[in-house]
């Protein structure tokens, strides 16, 4: 294997680390907004689903340019970039994700625009709790 590649193993490990501390620091979070009537609990577990979906992303641009060498551009670049992962390409890689993964992802995605767009008093509770009640079987799928 060449270094590029080695390059690219040792940042998608890294981002894979950090993911997994985002993951258990929202499920920390989620507890205590449970036991606690504090708002500040769930915009934490908002800011850890942000942070969960960003380091995918940066995992599939680091397979984008290295791998298949080109990288969607343009206003829904983020959505293209999913579909990009989804899909086999010939003589270079079998597709990074499923099709019916890659619509999970989908939703993380979004919810991701949302904590960008919105004012965290306006966060949904019943979102975040299913986006979180999914995120160990999405990653999960996701690492493999």
């Amino acid at each position: 294997m060449n270094s590029k590649y080695l390059t690219l193993s040792g940042r998608i490990k890294q981002e894979l680390s950090e993911i997994k501390i985002s993951i258990e620091r929202a499920r920390i979070a989620w507890a205590r907004a449970q036991e606690s009537s504090d708002p500040l609990y769930l915009d934490s577990v908002a800011l850890n689903l942000h942070d969960f979906y960003s380091g995918l992303e940066r995992i599939f641009e680091l397979i984008a340019e290295n791998v298949d060498e080109t990288k969607p551009s343009g206003s829904s670049w983020h959505q293209e970039l999913l579909r990009q992962m989804a899909t086999e390409i010939p003589k270079i890689r079998p597709a990074i994700i499923s099709q019916e993964l890659r619509q999970r992802l989908d939703e993380y995605r979004a919810f991701r625009h949302i904590v960008r767009n919105v004012y965290a008093h306006n966060f949904k509770a019943d979102r975040i709790r299913m986006l979180l009640e999914d995120i160990e079987e999405v990653f999960s799928k996701t690492e493999n």
